[in-house]
């Protein structure tokens, strides 16, 4: 049987490059070698403040992202995580077999409750629901950035605590990391790529071409005289250019950046080809999509229905295995 690969991405409204070079390639990817489930999680994206009236249109706009960028529902299973009930009643049984500390610890937490006014408890608890999202389906590889390693590790924890306890039934979970470095803001090299900075910091996937084109125009190149080694800028538009385009340009670009010869408008011209070059193709499924909107939901239903015939069978003996449920009165 094919190791099960499990991952969730959050329905941000717009993929930008950072997004699919750092997770959304290696989706498509593994869905060639592994029994792969994945999973828009809304109920993530609620535990800071939202809109309702925008955030199923922010999902529709995934789902059809991820078709459109090679995700194939007949090879990979593709759904919405609040469509499938289980994940919330697996995560509550987590929550019993989760220490205070083991959130208390989690830096991500404290990093982002910083920027919230209100800080929820589902802020704090989310870890516990992403470990559910996981196990839920007993996946035993998750793709992962490095980012997100502590949170793979209390699902671990929380795995061995369920086995010691209560029997033997979920896997030790393993990540999967990506090989793409990190992709950052065009505008502020010193920052992570991310729509919550602003417009000017990222570069969508679906973004139309004179904008792409005048985000790498504008990037920050170099500040002040040019060091022995790359500026974050200059070494931001060299990776985008490796994931984008050919070795054999990349390593001409390269070479006579290592001579002084290079100068920054050719590369970003060669930056802005190579990555146009890339995303066409996507940008002309994904407006293809756009014309029957109706297909993808049907994707999303069916992926639903797949997703939780294989959550309702685990629920069933985790409800028994813990002496919970309707089942555990019967005789």
């Amino acid at each position: 049987m094919k190791e099960r690969v499990f991952s969730g991405i959050q329905p941000t409204g717009e993929m930008h490059i950072g997004n699919y070079f750092g997770a959304v390639v290696n989706y498509v990817r593994l869905q060639e070698q592994h029994d792969c489930i994945y999973s828009i999680v809304d109920y993530h994206a609620i535990t800071v403040e939202h809109d309702p009236k925008f955030l199923p249109a922010k999902v529709l706009s995934m789902a059809a992202d991820l078709l459109a960028c090679g995700i194939d529902p007949k090879r990979a299973i593709l759904f919405v995580q609040s469509h499938v009930p289980e994940h919330t009643e697996l995560a509550w049984i987590f929550n019993c077999l989760t220490s205070f500390g083991d959130l208390g610890r989690m830096t991500q937490f404290k990093d982002k409750s910083e920027q919230q006014e209100f800080v929820s408890a589902g802020l704090f608890d989310y870890p516990v629901l992403q470990a559910a999202d996981i196990l839920l389906y007993r996946a035993s590889k998750v793709p992962v950035g490095e980012d997100q390693l502590q949170h793979l590790e209390l699902a671990r924890r929380i795995a061995r605590r369920f086995n010691g306890r209560f029997g033997e039934f979920f896997p030790e979970v393993e990540p999967i990391l990506s090989e793409a470095p990190r992709l950052m803001s065009p505008a502020d090299p010193g920052q992570k790529m991310s729509k919550s900075l602003g417009d000017k910091h990222y570069i969508g996937v679906m973004e139309p071409e004179a904008s792409i084109r005048e985000k790498i125009k504008t990037a920050v190149t170099d500040v002040g005289p040019r060091g022995e080694q790359m500026s974050p800028g200059v070494a931001n538009l060299f990776l985008i250019l490796k994931l984008s385009a050919d070795s054999k340009l990349y390593a001409e670009l390269e070479q006579a950046y290592q001579a002084g010869t290079l100068r920054y408008v050719r590369l970003k011209e060669a930056v802005a080809e190579s990555l146009l070059g890339m995303l066409r193709p996507l940008q002309a499924r994904r407006r293809e999509l756009e014309k029957d909107l109706g297909s993808v939901r049907l994707v999303l239903e069916d992926g639903a229905s797949r997703a939780r015939e294989i959550a309702q069978q685990n629920m069933k003996e985790i409800r028994r295995l813990m002496g919970v449920g309707p089942e555990s009165l019967k005789a």
